[in-house]
């Protein structure tokens, strides 16, 4: 599995899973859970793009 990916998708978990508990219990810092969300879901997107040369 491509580490990007892997990287993408725990970001993104954790950043679910902070913004979960921010909600019930307010803790400092937990708006960086929204910014784990984002890099997460973009490292997983540009870990899914394919390279210029393979597109046909």
């Amino acid at each position: 599995m491509n580490r990007t990916l892997v990287s993408g998708l725990g970001l993104t978990v954790l950043g679910v899973v902070g913004y979960l508990i921010g909600l019930s219990a307010p803790y400092p810092g937990r708006a960086f859970s929204i910014t784990g969300i984002m890099v997460g879901i973009t490292l997983a997107a540009i870990a899914n793009a394919a390279e210029p040369e393979d597109v046909q």
